[in-house]
């Protein structure tokens, strides 16, 4: 598997809405993003599995790798990874279910321990943030850049920031231990696709400069 590093796009189901889901999505990938999560908190379990079918295919052409977020039953049905919070169930469980390759992803908020943990029982990456000021988990417990320096000296994991990160301040993230910056707003919240993979492109670009 390609080492995890770059642009983690992340949908929003308002964001995306009316028919932007599809081309919004491709033009984040055409820009360069490694890793879409699909989330969708709706209880339309055909419209999800619809979409969530679509946007598989749209990575596997693009090179990039599909997660859905707080849903094994739709992750294990299209052999996808997970993204799991602390409360969506056991990591554990997830690794013995999807198998060795799927990608599983847990959020940590600002906690090592929590990381840790989650490498001991198969995480592919673990989330921290938020960093910033956040739309889409306003009441996140913050984390502080210096997370990042301890989290990098004591684990093997790729690193994902969350949480409010724009173009200004995700160099400071990626220079401190980030391996990945997952993006919600800074990226979709655009008046076109192309704009999308414009910035999708500015993102990507940041990795090259670290």
């Amino acid at each position: 598997m390609k080492a995890l590093r770059g642009l983690y796009a992340i949908t929003d189901s308002q964001l995306l809405a009316d028919g932007r889901l599809l081309p919004y999505v491709e033009a984040a990938l055409r820009g360069g993003a490694k890793i879409l999560q699909y989330r969708d908190k709706s209880s339309d379990a055909a419209r999800r599995l619809r979409e969530a079918e679509a946007l598989a295919e749209l990575c596997l052409c693009h090179g990039a790798e599909l997660i859905i977020n707080d849903d094994l039953d739709l992750a294990t049905r299209l052999g996808l990874g997970v993204h799991l919070g602390q409360n969506d169930g056991s990591l554990a469980a997830a690794r013995a279910l999807l198998g060795g390759r799927p990608l599983i992803g847990a959020t940590c908020h600002a906690r090592l321990e929590l990381a840790e943990q989650a490498q001991r029982e198969g995480a592919s990456y673990v989330a921290f943030g938020r960093f910033f000021n956040s739309q889409t988990k306003p009441g996140a417990p913050a984390a502080g850049l210096e997370l990042l320096e301890q989290a990098r000296a004591q684990l093997r994991l790729p690193i994902v920031a969350i949480g409010g990160v724009t173009l200004d301040n995700a160099p400071a993230l990626i220079a401190r231990g980030a391996s990945l910056i997952a993006v919600v707003h800074a990226l979709f919240a655009a008046d076109s696709a192309d704009e999308v993979e414009a910035r999708a492109r500015a993102f990507s670009a940041l990795f090259a400069s670290h």
